[in-house]
C-alpha cells in the first residue's frame, strides 16, 4: 500500500509542479541580487540575503527561510489535506476500503507519502539553491582573499562580527556569530536546519491529515490547516498571548538558523523538536481514531 501510493505521489504533475514553483522563487530572488547586486541591508529582509553576495554557499540558508513562512507549508497543507478528503471527494475511498486494506494502513500509507512530499521538497529547495548560490552569485569571496567577511545583523542585532583575517583555505564560511565555519561545518548546519524544517513541517502535515479525516473537501482541510498556522503567527507576535506562545506550533520555525551560529544554540532548536513533536503525536493520533471509526458513505 505505501509503495502504491509513492507512486501515486511521483506521477502527479501537482507534486512536481508544487516543488517547481518552491525552487523557483530562491532562484528569482537570486537572478534580482546577481544583476543588480543590491541585497538587503543587514536587519532587514529575509534571513542570510544580506550575506549572499559575498557567501553564495550561505544561499541555501537563505533560501529556506524564503519558502519556510509561506510556500512550503501551503503546498505540504494541499498534499496532507488531499490525503483522505481527496479521496473521498472523488469517490474511491469506498472502494479502496472495500479491498483487504485496513483503515489503519491505509493512514499510515499516506502518512509516507505526505511524509516522503515534505523531504523532497525540503532536498530539493536546497540542492537547487546551492547551485543558484554558486553558479550565480559566486562561491565564497573570503576563499578568494583570505578574509571572511561578517553578515552582522543578518538575524539579529549584533549577530556578526568584524572581518576575521588570515582564515585557513577550509574556513571561508561566516556564521552569524562571526566565527568561520568550515565547508563540512556548513554542510552539517544545513543538514541540521534541513531536517529540522522537516520536522516543522510534519507539525503541518499532522494537523492537515486530521483534517481531511473530518471532511470531504480536500481544500477545506488545507485551509483550515492553514488558518491555524496563520493563527499561530498572529498570536506569536501579540504580547497578550506570551503565556500561549511556547506552545504555538510556529513558535520556534525560525529556531534552525541557530545551526548557523558558533556554537549551535541548542535551546530553541530543541524546544522546535518537542513541540512539534507533541503536535504530531496528538494530530495523528486524532486523525486514526476518527479515521477508524468514521462511517464511510462516499
Amino acid at each position: 500500500m505505501i509503495a502504491v501510493e509513492l507512486f501515486k505521489l511521483v506521477r502527479r504533475l501537482r507534486t512536481w509542479v508544487s516543488i517547481a514553483l518552491i525552487c523557483a522563487l530562491p532562484l528569482v530572488v537570486a537572478i534580482f541580487i546577481a544583476v543588480t547586486h543590491i541585497a538587503p541591508a543587514p536587519g532587514s529582509g529575509s534571513a542570510f540575503l544580506s550575506a549572499v553576495l559575498n557567501e553564495g554557499q550561505l544561499y541555501p540558508a537563505a533560501a529556506l527561510a524564503l519558502v519556510l513562512p509561506v510556500f512550503l507549508p501551503v503546498a505540504v497543507a494541499v498534499v496532507a489535506g488531499d490525503s483522505i478528503a481527496g479521496e473521498s471527494s472523488a469517490g474511491t475511498l469506498r472502494y479502496l476500503l472495500a479491498r483487504p486494506v485496513g483503515r489503519t494502513r491505509l493512514l499510515v500509507a499516506k502518512l509516507v507519502a505526505v511524509i516522503s512530499f515534505a523531504v523532497l521538497a525540503v532536498v530539493a529547495v536546497t540542492v537547487t539553491s546551492y547551485a543558484t548560490g554558486v553558479l550565480i552569485l559566486g562561491p565564497s569571496r573570503a576563499a578568494a582573499v583570505g578574509t571572511s567577511p561578517g553578515i552582522s545583523g543578518s538575524i539579529a542585532p549584533g549577530a556578526g562580527g568584524a572581518p576575521t583575517a588570515g582564515l585557513q583555505s577550509g574556513a571561508s564560511i561566516t556564521s552569524l556569530s562571526g566565527a568561520p565555519l568550515t565547508f563540512l561545518e556548513l554542510i552539517e548546519r544545513v543538514l541540521g536546519a534541513m531536517a529540522f524544517i522537516t520536522v516543522s513541517m510534519l507539525g503541518v502535515a499532522a494537523i492537515a491529515l486530521f483534517l481531511s479525516t473530518v471532511t470531504d473537501s480536500a481544500i477545506g482541510a488545507a485551509m483550515g490547516s492553514l488558518a491555524a498556522l496563520v493563527i499561530s503567527e498572529i498570536l506569536v507576535t501579540l504580547n497578550a498571548a506570551s503565556a500561549v506562545q511556547p506552545y504555538l506550533p510556529t513558535r520556534y520555525w525560525l529556531a534552525w538558523i541557530d545551526f548557523f551560529r558558533q556554537p549551535i544554540f541548542w535551546r530553541d532548536i530543541q524546544h522546535g523538536f518537542e513541540i512539534q513533536a507533541v503536535y504530531v503525536v496528538v494530530f495523528l493520533a486524532a486523525a486514526w481514531a476518527n479515521f477508524a471509526t468514521r462511517d464511510i458513505t462516499t
